[in-house]
């Protein structure tokens, strides 16, 4: 199993780090533009290898597409990174050209990759691979579910004073602060509907403090975040890899599921060997459905900005 991550930044090199602590891959391929930065990258986590007991060998190179040939999965986290008080939204024209390039590039050496986007914004960015790729929509994957999701369960968990492996809970929709659609109706604790321990304000609250999840650290930071972001995609390429058959919620190319057409978004997924196995079509209430219409159209609005 080889992996490639394009883009040995904070989120690329997370994302190296955690799939290599895992030891399912062979071997991880991390490139980058910047001269030795991917191959410096590279060996400073092997140098890691003893102490956390992988044997995953991590690569780097700059800008040589050659050394990726042969991957089963690629990751594009190459682009810009938000600043404070930017959206994902104003990245577009930038980050456009950049993943348009790299997919390409990946796809020449690596023809049967499974992709997973996550440079932002990531709906629109995997959108972008699905109209300018030949790849068939099961392998192209978008990466904002499953880290939304994450954010959602730490704030459930902070609000219930819980454990965070007793919490349960889903983020659909767009991976924008305005189009997440955390779902309160259906997290649980321990199996348990959340809203039996905690106020419908306080979980109001939570879905608020989620959609803003990646802005609140931005302001924090200065940049964007990256362990959590790495992780999340750490946790999908292991579902590919190891044909695991978990259910996250990814953005994924619609033909008529959830009344929506031609469109990525975040959806509940189920992904093993083949990429995306099958879209869960799950029974919203109207006011769920109403918020993932408002999303998907704040999500083809972006998409429109695109020069295809």
């Amino acid at each position: 199993m080889k992996v490639t991550v394009v883009g040995a930044g904070a989120v690329g090199a997370s994302c190296a780090e955690y799939i290599a602590i895992k030891n399912f891959a062979s071997e991880v391929v991390l490139l980058d533009i910047k001269e030795g930065y991917a191959e410096g990258k590279a060996m400073d986590l092997m140098q890691t290898a003893s102490l956390n007991g992988f044997d995953t060998k991590i690569t780097g190179t700059t800008g040589d597409y050659s050394k990726t040939a042969g991957s089963d999965i690629a990751v594009i986290t190459s682009g810009i990174p938000r600043k404070p008080g930017m959206t994902r939204e104003e990245l577009i024209g930038i980050n456009a050209g950049i993943v348009k390039s790299v997919s390409s590039s990946l796809i020449e050496h690596s023809p049967n990759a499974i992709i997973i986007v996550v440079s932002n914004p990531m709906d629109t960015m995997t959108y972008l691979v699905h109209k300018t790729t030949d790849l068939p929509k099961n392998r192209i994957i978008g990466m904002g579910g499953a880290l939304d999701s994450a954010r959602f369960k730490y704030r459930l968990a902070e609000a219930l004073g819980a454990p965070i492996s007793d919490v349960d809970g889903m983020v659909i929709g767009g991976h924008s602060d305005k189009g997440m659609v955390p779902l309160t109706r259906l997290a649980t604790r321990n199996s348990v509907p959340v809203s039996e321990f905690i106020s419908d304000e306080r979980l109001e609250q939570v879905s608020a403090d989620t959609k803003v999840g990646g802005a609140t650290l931005t302001k924090l930071l200065g940049t964007s975040a990256w362990y959590a972001p790495g992780a999340a995609v750490s946790g999908l390429v292991q579902a590919i890899a190891c044909d695991q058959k978990k259910i996250f919620p990814c953005s994924t190319f619609l033909e008529g599921e959830y009344g929506l057409n031609d469109i990525c978004i975040g959806t509940p997924v189920v992904l093993g060997k083949n990429g995306i196995e099958k879209v869960v079509e799950i029974e919203l209430s109207d006011a769920e459905k109403a918020k993932l219409t408002e999303s998907a159209e704040g999500v083809k609005k972006t998409n429109g900005l695109l020069e295809l």
